[in-house]
């Protein structure tokens, strides 16, 4: 069967089986930001916008966006033309792996489009529905609030990382310092036990009539060596 699509401004006819999913037929199309994830609609990194509303792509048969408007992050901005969204994600440090930031902008620009002004809260509750393993959201969560500020017109202040305001406990840097003093006794310990690993694996190969050690045996014993060097040089 055959459908049409507006994706990112552009009008498509598209050839589809009834069974293929809006997801399938946008990769197919080459629209690879939107990311096969779940399948069931949990991890929302397949998230796309749907006539300006996201939707998980990996739930909705392609034949039931016939003939509406699609927008993928492709459409967001161009490397030398970034929106502010994009911008914001990079200036604080959004961006991890990066598998699920291009469901997160949708979600975020779906967001701001209705509600120029969202609170922290709202903010979270429109990106809750892409899970995310490595930020922890609270950088994407500045993100959008950093960007929404820049659509308003106002001005904001270079970003300062969070983690920088915080002063390191004295208690924590004495650890730091202690541990400093126990390396040359580490590195040693480290030292013996590849030698002990060494003359074990001889012994066992010699009762049993083999000159060849397994893997696992020479990479135990290269394990410990190079644990050795490690805090002999760091």
């Amino acid at each position: 069967m055959e459908i049409t699509l507006t994706i990112n401004g552009e009008r498509r006819a598209c050839r589809v089986h009834p069974a293929d999913r809006l997801l399938d037929v946008l990769r197919r199309e080459g629209y690879y930001s939107v990311k096969h994830g779940c399948e069931t609609g949990e991890c929302g990194a397949c998230t796309v916008l749907l006539d300006g509303e996201p939707v998980n792509s990996c739930m909705m048969l392609a034949a039931q966006a016939d003939g509406r408007a699609i927008m993928t992050v492709e459409a967001l901005g161009a490397a030398r033309d970034l929106h502010p969204l994009q911008q914001a994600f990079i200036e604080t440090g959004a961006i991890q792996c990066g598998y699920c930031t291009p469901a997160q902008l949708l979600a975020a620009k779906a967001l701001l489009d209705s509600n120029p002004n969202p609170t922290e809260d709202e903010v979270r509750e429109a990106l809750a529905g892409v899970l995310c393993r490595c930020t922890g959201y609270v950088k994407p969560v500045q993100a959008v609030l950093r960007a929404a500020a820049v659509l308003r017109g106002e001005e904001v202040e270079p970003f300062a990382p969070l983690e920088r305001a915080i002063p390191v406990p004295a208690e924590f840097l004495n650890f730091l310092s202690g541990l400093k003093s126990i390396r040359p006794a580490m590195a040693a310990r480290a030292r013996r036990r590849a030698r002990h690993l060494s003359s074990w694996c001889h012994r066992r190969n010699c009762r049993s009539g083999t000159s060849s050690a397994s893997r696992s045996q020479k990479s135990m014993r290269l394990s410990w060596r190079w644990v050795a060097l490690y805090l002999q040089t760091t």
